[in-house]
């Protein structure tokens, strides 16, 4: 790993923030130092790219002005808000902390990265952007751009998930931040990371800090940062049934707990779980398959369907460690059938309109309303 002298940081101080003000991103969020908006920014910004960000910014803003809006919000219109983001264990997280806020510290946001990741939601890097772009804390805001330059400016050969690492470059990152512009200096890392230090195909020969960057001088910038490969998510084989009456579609609210918990979706049934019922090691036929996803649904919801194929193709989906493959079947029964064993309910084209719904059920829908078109 590389050392700088004070001297040279205090040249890199300068490079960078000269750039970063001739050449920062115009960003809605970037408008005042309000630490709300930093905030909300932040928390979208996660497993999220810039571009799509801005929209949904700017409608929860007109949707959530305040911390006392986004406390008092209705779930349903808050998870409508977030529709389409990923991840709603964020926007649920960001209620728990509008209330701590309101209740515990009446409205007044604690102003230090420590105070800060009291809040629900708030971890080391989120509570770092705050404290620096909204307080004027000199402090590090870790996150996957920073590891990326520091790392190839240093060439700092830890291995960025261990949880020792974040440490190490909030430790190295603290002696070189500025301390007079720590809130521009941690967003022009962001925004050097997002364009010339890219992950793949950065252009560091043109990059305004690239006399700072010693892998890039070194010819071995791709070495940087150090990671593990990550595991392939475990493939999961699903059923979707698309059950038709007159009173709508038969959806199925999720468990309060695991992937998607509390959403509603198609019922869905791996694979796994209705060999297992069946008594199975694999179905020979897709006939099969459908004779014993009848008999599951006889027997775990008093439900007699007659499951029929749909003509579309599977839904594939990946989360974080798993890659869903969702076949869709069809079936009708009758809208006053005892839905009393069944989590669910008949969802007409309204609720369809007024519910928030994870990403791999719009996929479903978008796959049958193309039967339909």
């Amino acid at each position: 790993m590389i050392e700088w002298s004070d001297d040279k940081i205090h040249s890199f101080q300068i490079t960078l923030l000269d750039w970063y003000d001739h050449n920062k991103r115009d960003l809605p969020w970037r408008q005042d130092h309000d630490p709300y908006h930093v905030w909300i920014s932040e928390i979208m910004l996660q497993q999220t790219q810039v571009q799509t960000v801005i929209p949904y910014y700017e409608r929860f803003m007109a949707d959530f002005p305040t911390i006392e809006k986004l406390a008092s919000a209705d779930e349903g219109k808050l998870m409508k808000a977030w529709e389409g983001l990923g991840y709603y264990s964020r926007a649920r997280n960001l209620q728990k902390a509008a209330k701590q806020l309101v209740d515990d510290y009446h409205g007044k946001w604690p102003k230090t990265s420590e105070a800060l990741q009291q809040l629900a939601g708030i971890g080391p890097y989120t509570a770092g952007a705050i404290a620096s772009i909204a307080f004027n804390q000199a402090v590090p805001a870790v996150d996957g751009n920073a590891f990326r330059v520091f790392s190839r400016l240093l060439e700092i050969d830890d291995e960025i998930s261990q949880p020792h690492t974040r440490q190490l470059f909030e430790k190295i990152i603290g002696k070189i931040i500025s301390k007079d512009r720590p809130g521009d200096f941690n967003q022009a890392v962001m925004d050097l990371g997002s364009s010339y230090m890219t992950a793949a195909n950065p252009d560091s020969s043109h990059s305004p800090v690239k006399e700072f960057d010693q892998s890039f001088i070194d010819g071995i910038e791709l070495n940087y940062p150090v990671k593990n490969k990550k595991p392939r998510p475990k493939a999961i084989t699903y059923y979707g049934l698309v059950v038709r009456s007159s009173a709508g579609i038969l959806m199925q609210k999720r468990p309060d707990t695991g992937i998607l918990a509390d959403f509603w979706t198609f019922p869905l049934v791996t694979e796994t779980e209705l060999l297992t019922f069946d008594g199975k090691d694999e179905f020979l036929t897709e006939s099969d398959m459908m004779t014993a996803l009848t008999r599951y649904f006889k027997h775990n919801y008093q439900l007699l369907l007659n499951i029929q194929p749909l003509p579309v193709k599977a839904v594939i989906h990946t989360f974080t460690h798993q890659k869903w493959t969702i076949h869709l079947l069809a079936a009708e029964l009758s809208s006053k059938v005892n839905l009393s064993f069944f989590p669910g309910n008949w969802f007409s084209q309204q609720d369809f309109l007024d519910t928030a719904f994870p990403k791999v059920q719009q996929k479903m829908t978008e796959r049958i309303t193309s039967l339909d078109a």
